[in-house]
């Protein structure tokens, strides 16, 4: 009985080391969102450009954007590419944000990607958002005054969309967010919360560890057992 004990105890702990290691594995430092827009930012005052201010209700806004999408990758970006409807933002975005329709302001700029892998956010940057000369365009465009990008994984999995959104709003006055604070919106990481987020990456076990954790669960009862 007592080496029964012993042997579920140790099944256990190797458990939860495993879970606690794919947390670790999976967990985006800080925020992918923010440092998306860091990267984009850095790469806007490398070639002359202004800093955009990274504002959360425009950000929050541009993870309700990726959530309209239900997913569907093949929707985005190609010949039968899709997007919401522009009266989407006062209709269903802004409100499901808590954003006041009265702050909104023009959005001068799209820039949405989607792959079954996830990345870094500098790669996202280069390689899935601005990777042909439209994109750069848009980038680089000097009405923008402000941005707000978000992360997402379809029900915390694959695939995974990276969108940005700009706007020549005003910092103090646009995008407001009723009581300053945004709506729950999980799954998924947008910029300028002033929090952590790995909401958009998959916490699933992995192959290489569900082996390990299977191996190690075999030698455990091979010990007890003998």
């Amino acid at each position: 009985m007592v080496e029964l004990t012993m042997w579920l105890l140790a099944v256990s702990a190797l458990f939860s080391f495993a879970t606690a290691n794919v947390h670790t594995m999976a967990k985006v430092t800080d925020n992918p969102a923010d440092q998306l827009v860091a990267t984009l930012n850095s790469n806007r005052t490398s070639h002359k450009g202004s800093s955009l201010y990274n504002n959360p209700g425009l950000a929050c806004i541009a993870l309700q954007y990726i959530k309209a999408y239900a997913g569907k990758c093949e929707d985005v970006g190609g010949p039968d590419a899709k997007r919401p409807a522009d009266s989407e933002f006062a209709e269903t975005f802004a409100p499901d944000c808590g954003v006041l329709a009265s702050s909104l302001a023009p959005i001068t700029g799209r820039s949405l990607g989607c792959q079954s892998k996830y990345v870094s956010p500098s790669e996202a940057f280069s390689e899935i958002l601005m990777k042909n000369n439209k994109s750069l365009e848009i980038l680089y465009n000097k009405n923008h005054t402000e941005v707000g990008a978000a992360v997402s994984g379809s029900d915390g999995g694959a695939p995974y969309f990276w969108c940005v959104l700009f706007s020549s709003g005003k910092s103090n006055s646009s995008f407001v967010l009723e009581g300053g604070v945004a709506k729950v919106t999980k799954p998924g990481c947008f910029s300028g919360a002033n929090d952590e987020c790995s909401g958009a990456v998959d916490r699933s076990l992995t192959p290489e560890l569900w082996t390990i954790l299977v191996g190690a669960v075999i030698a455990l009862f091979c010990v007890f057992r003998f």
